[in-house]
């Protein structure tokens, strides 16, 4: 007699399917979470994602109860954290605060990837979106406008340096991208996170970066950095004195920042539904709304396949920025 296998997954999908196991799956899901969650930030702790994360948990503490734990897990461009969620147990106990590069940008940088956003994650909303910043550090370039500062580096002998929170992020990709099309001899330089970008700007080390907004608003408001255009399709709110790209001279030139959290494949439904319902009440409360502004962020919250589509979409246009850097990553 042949043996059929039943795997852990198998059987979540057909209960998934089945009217008579909903009842069960919802059990799974108001006994959730039964112990500790871990929300794995693949990026540095004071960045963007870890900020805007922090907010997120608060929320979803007081909201689902609880304990809510922070784990920075950075390397590789996000990958090594998002690995880690990858192949956690898929009991909603771990999830990733993943961005736009583990969706759309990662695949095509690395030659070789341990986990594949399609196959091993499950998303379960967008979280935020932000727009890239042109800043320059006040002390050390005197350009006050984007044509400004173009004219200033393609006049700097041996070029500029442009900072970015590592190989193959929308900072770099940015970055990269704005050079090749205004003539300018620019050298990339990674860091691990803007908290370690931001000094080398101060020091004069490094003239420019195009980096996530929410990581440099206070920097910008104490006057230390100029803000020359975000890279949003409109002005941002915060900073209304800020052209964007295309009023500042640079047309087809508007990239954002998004971010969702996503959990391990065969996570329950049930659980998946339940935090992805929470989400999207979080982004609706005005508090939550003005913290996120403020941080130079819009909060997000949408039922999961809206991040597989977003992700799909996005994928050729950064599989042509990657090729225009000329990045390649083992």
């Amino acid at each position: 007699m042949k043996t059929v296998g039943i795997t852990r997954r198998t059987a979540l999908a057909g209960l998934a399917l089945s009217p008579l196991a909903r009842p069960a799956l919802a059990q799974v899901g108001d006994g959730w979470p039964r112990q500790p969650v871990r929300i794995i930030v693949p990026y540095p702790a004071g960045g963007s994602t870890d900020v805007l994360t922090r907010i997120l948990a608060e929320r979803l503490k007081d909201k689902l109860g609880g304990t809510w734990v922070i784990e920075n897990r950075p390397g590789a461009g996000g990958n090594v954290g998002i690995d880690g969620v990858a192949k956690s147990e898929a009991d909603g106990h771990t999830i990733g605060s993943a961005t736009v590069g583990h969706f759309s940008i990662n695949q095509y940088l690395y030659a070789k990837m341990s986990w594949d956003p399609d196959r091993d994650l499950a998303p379960v909303s967008m979280t935020w979106e932000l727009p890239n910043v042109a800043v320059v550090p006040s002390e050390h370039v005197p350009a006050k406008t984007l044509a400004e500062f173009i004219a200033w580096a393609k006049a700097k002998e041996g070029g500029i340096f442009f900072g970015s929170p590592g190989v193959g992020t929308t900072p770099h990709l940015s970055g990269a991208l704005f050079c090749t099309r205004n003539g300018i001899r620019g050298t990339h330089v990674p860091f691990r996170g803007a908290a370690a970008t931001i000094p080398a700007m101060l020091k004069g080390d490094v003239q420019f970066a195009i980096d996530n907004l929410a990581s440099y608003t206070g920097i910008i408001e104490s006057g230390q950095m100029r803000a020359l255009a975000v890279t949003s399709p409109t002005r941002w709110p915060t900073m209304k004195d800020v052209p964007t790209m295309k009023e500042a001279g640079m047309d087809d030139f508007v990239v954002t920042s998004w971010a969702a959290f996503v959990v391990p494949k065969a996570t329950p439904p049930a659980v998946v539904q339940k935090l992805s319902q929470a989400l999207q009440e979080i982004s609706k409360e005005p508090s939550v709304q003005e913290r996120f502004q403020i941080a130079g962020a819009r909060v997000l919250g949408t039922p999961p396949e809206e991040v597989t589509s977003l992700g799909h979409k996005e994928r050729p246009m950064w599989q042509e920025m990657v090729r225009v850097s000329g990045a390649k990553l083992e």
